[in-house]
């Protein structure tokens, strides 16, 4: 037998979701549980998957499945297409295996014709009710099928109600409607060329064609990227029997949830409309009745319906949002699903299931999204407030939370306002590490350039900050301190709003709420994640403020600090600008002398926070020119202040320019030209640890020394023989029998196929996979948004893998880096500190191939720690418990 693509909803049942998309096997389930469902077919997902492969058209085999199951569901409701007697209509509905809410597209009424109609008018004696289905299934059919716009058919219904002297649509009578059903006609005659489709079967494919399409609609597209939804799953489509909500005041149609999805609490949620169409409800065309108010108007009916609801939360074991229709007193099930709710809701209901004992602590780990945490952790905006504002753009969400305030242009004006009470957004270009301290000072950041780990975005999140990246419709004007967006020019101090959530940027001032970290719920799951899971998850740091959030969110050490963050202080920028332009080693070492205390007060503190949890150093990885100035008054302070003209340090400056500083003179290769920088910075880090070991001496300090971006062993080598010689040294003369342990960061794809020679010298390995991103696709991750947005929609990529690992090429090396270094040393500590440490799927990835630990920013913690345990109950590790 050829292949099936199409399956009664009698012979489907839960588990062939992937076949039949979440809306067509929740249909098979409810139909198997003997619930009142209008009967009809799903169409699989193959089907849609063959529709794209066979260039946008169905097949004549499918064609001729759908047109069998066609019959075989006349037989079923003893009505026929186009039939003058009985005909049958039918809803056609997407549904992929994701819920997919609002992204896709349905057609009601279908099956409708001049002659059914009448008809319909005649056997009803509600002729009105059946022109009300014909001109909404006119209006529907040319918006999704034919894509002539709603408005068209907005502005008739608004004329002909002006010229009715009414105001809502329920009240035009069967004559006006049967009038707007012909203007309708005439207007799909005009925009397409040729008359509305007659018969029913053609109107039917037309549907499911539409349907199909509309899995590759731009806002589909942009709601997959964000929610890891594959563009090879396709979507199934639905046609079901119509039951009528509009057919008077016996009938309805609502929208309801078994607990509430905003709270969690445990009580029936929803609306409803009488005398309406499903998408009235949805479309907030007349404001529907509290849910409670069905038991007033229909007892009967209400009593019924909440037994359903009872009946499927007990079935699925999880909150459920239904969808039903009331057709003259009769109650119909149109949908049920795991409802969709706010992030503290999770949380509630994950732990109110397990006390009610309908779930046990595993099954509450794996229902709550890790990355919904996030906006528990940050300010958010009022959700009234939100609703009522329109977005003037969309960049990137590349830092979550909500902030609102003056629009400032320069890290220092984003001091001196924050200093004097104000609140402040900071609108830049691109955002560089001098901007630090502005960056601190704001509410949020707005950047034009630069994607999802560009410096804002990557420093934000590991602030806590709410950062917008990549706006590119913004044109900048830096000079005149003015920008243009949307039509509109803002100036310095005039008032704008971020959303770090959705990337959405708002006109005017939006009211925020803080961060609503509830120890309760958030509490006991993150104790369950905590219980599950078999990696140890912990933090990219640099500041001692950075290490206290982290803490405070679990983590367990420190698993990159970035010590270059350090030297951009004001007081501190001076010496190492001096060490870059002095010409002696004895210079160097002057300079570097005036550094290593202040280094060390950094790292005692990191190591006071940290309690003896594990802390690791990265050495200095910026190329040199990034600390240098650019200023004329900063320039003539350094040659002073260094004995040197300004001709000198200008040429100083330009000498340390390079065409690609990614791969230039950075990492390693600074310590290999100037080991006096890795004798200062060991010097730093084992005075550190040898003060607070002796403060603390309960506690077991092992520092840990990262050498970055090494691609051959004897770079690594050489390094770290400046590094034992130093550290052996001081720990000799202190009298100590502390250990430490030299590592490497595993960012160039040569270091990754060479593990086994690298693991001869490397104790650990951490995976620097933004770096290890940019080697592999060879772009560079600050211009990669020019380009990234063709390749989404050519299909070519899926998502940024900047954000999201790339399993396939990035993974691959990753996998056998693991494989290699574990050849050699067994025993090698193996964890990864890119951005991609606080992605859920990446996290799971980590797990799978052995990782020991994933380092993420502060507030991505929580996150980690949450899908660190669902990865571990989804595939435990023979290795650990």
């Amino acid at each position: 037998m050829s292949k099936k693509y199409v399956y009664l909803f009698t012979e489907g049942n839960a588990s062939m979701r992937e076949l039949l998309g979440g809306k067509g096997a929740n249909l098979a389930e409810m139909t198997n549980l003997g619930l009142p469902v209008p009967q009809g077919f799903t169409i699989s997902t193959e089907a849609c998957t063959q529709y794209y492969e066979d260039g946008r058209r169905i097949n004549d085999e499918i064609q001729a499945e759908i047109m069998e199951y066609i019959e075989k569901m006349e037989q079923i409701t003893g009505k026929k297409f186009g039939d003058q007697e009985n005909p049958l209509l039918v809803s056609v509905r997407s549904g992929a295996r994701a819920s997919m809410p609002g992204m896709m597209d349905t057609i009601l009424n279908l099956g409708l014709n001049e002659d059914v109609v009448e008809v319909m008018a005649k056997k009803s004696g509600n002729p009105r009710w059946a022109y009300d289905c014909y001109r909404r299934f006119i209006q529907m059919y040319s918006d999704v099928v034919m894509e002539v716009g709603k408005k068209y058919f907005e502005q008739l219904i608004d004329a002909m109600k002006v010229k009715k002297g009414v105001t809502q649509d329920v009240e035009l009578t069967a004559d006006d409607l049967k009038e707007l059903a012909n203007q309708f006609k005439a207007e799909y005659k005009e925009k397409i060329g040729e008359d509305f489709p007659y018969d029913p079967k053609e109107q039917l494919m037309g549907a499911i064609k539409a349907v199909f399409r509309s899995w590759d609609n731009p806002r589909a597209n942009v709601y997959r990227r964000d929610n890891d939804i594959p563009y090879s799953w396709g979507t199934a489509v639905n046609v079901q029997m119509m039951a009528f909500g509009n057919m008077g005041e016996t009938s309805g149609t609502g929208v309801a949830f078994t607990r509430n999805p905003s709270t969690g609490e445990k009580v029936l949620t929803g609306e409803f409309l009488m005398n309406a169409q499903g998408e009235d409800v949805v479309a907030g065309v007349r404001t529907p009745q509290h849910i409670d108010q069905l038991k007033e108007v229909m007892p009967e009916v209400y009593e019924q319906f909440v037994g359903i609801c009872n009946t499927l939360e007990n079935h699925y074991r999880d909150m459920q949002d239904m969808e039903f229709t009331i057709e003259d007193k009769h109650l119909y099930m149109l949908q049920t699903r795991n409802g969709k709710r706010t992030p503290a809701a999770a949380l509630k209901i994950a732990c109110d299931l397990i006390d009610e004992g309908m779930i046990d602590e595993k099954q509450a780990v794996l229902m709550i999204e890790p990355r919904n945490l996030d906006a528990l952790l940050h300010p958010q905006f009022d959700v009234k407030a939100l609703k009522a504002a329109t977005p003037v753009a969309k960049a990137l969400a590349a830092s979550p939370g909500a902030a609102c305030g003056k629009i400032v242009f320069t890290a220092e004006d984003a001091k001196v306002w924050n200093e004097k009470g104000e609140k402040v957004v900071l609108v830049r270009l691109e955002t560089s590490p001098e901007d630090i301290e502005g960056m601190k000072a704001a509410q949020g950041i707005l950047t034009v350039r630069g994607g999802m780990t560009s410096h804002a975005a990557v420093v934000a999140r590991g602030m806590g900050t709410c950062c917008v990246s990549g706006c590119s419709a913004i044109t900048m004007d830096e000079e005149n301190k003015k920008f243009e967006l949307a039509g509109k020019t803002y100036h310095e101090g005039d008032c704008i709003s971020i959303d770090g959530s959705t990337g959405n940027i708002y006109d005017g001032l939006i009211p925020t709420v803080p961060a609503s970290v509830n120890s309760g719920d958030f509490g006991r799951i993150m104790g369950l994640a905590d219980k599950f899971r078999q990696m140890k998850v912990r933090t990219n740091a640099d500041t001692p403020q950075n290490a206290i959030d982290a803490k405070r969110l679990g983590a367990e050490g420190i698993g990159l600090c970035r010590t270059e963050h350090m030297f951009f202080d004001p007081d501190r920028i001076a010496a190492i600008r001096e060490m870059i332009c002095a010409d002696t080693v004895e210079g160097r070492k002057a300079a570097l002398a005036k550094l290593e205390p202040m280094q060390q007060g950094d790292f005692e503190k990191l190591y006071e926070t940290m309690e003896g949890e594990p802390v690791n150093i990265r050495f200095l990885d910026p190329p040199l020119h990034e600390f240098v100035p650019t200023e004329e008054a900063d320039i003539e302070l350094l040659a002073k202040s260094t004995g040197k003209t300004v001709e000198q340090v200008k040429a100083i400056i330009s000498g340390l320019h390079e065409f690609n500083p990614m791969m230039g003179h950075r990492g390693c290769r600074l310590a290999v030209t100037y080991p006096e920088i890795a004798e200062m910075q060991t010097s730093a880090v084992i005075k550190a640890a040898l003060n607070v070991s002796a403060k603390h001496p309960d506690w077991n300090i092992v520092p840990e020394i990262m050498i970055p971006l090494v691609g051959e062993v004897k770079e690594l080598a050489y390094v770290k023989g400046v590094v034992t010689a130093t550290a052996d040294k001081l720990i000799a003369e202190a009298g100590s029998s502390m250990t430490y342990k030299v590592g490497t960061m595993i960012e160039i794809p040569r270091a990754a196929l060479t593990a086994d020679e690298i693991a001869k010298e490397a104790e650990y390995f951490s995976f620097g996979t933004n770096d290890l991103t940019q080697m592999t696709f060879g772009f560079s991750r600050d211009d990669a948004g020019k380009f990234l947005g063709a390749y989404y929609d050519k299909k070519i990529y899926e998502n940024d893998p900047f954000a999201k690992l790339d399993q396939v090429g990035v993974g691959k090396l990753v996998k056998m880096a693991c494989e290699l270094g574990k050849s050699t040393r067994p025993d090698i500590k193996l964890g990864i500190c890119g951005e991609h440490g606080g992605d859920p799927t990446s996290v799971e990835f980590c797990h799978n191939v052995g990782l020991t630990y994933v380092s993420c920013s502060p507030f991505r913690v929580p996150i980690a720690r949450l899908a660190a345990a669902q990865a571990a109950i989804k595939a435990p590790r023979a290795m650990d418990k």
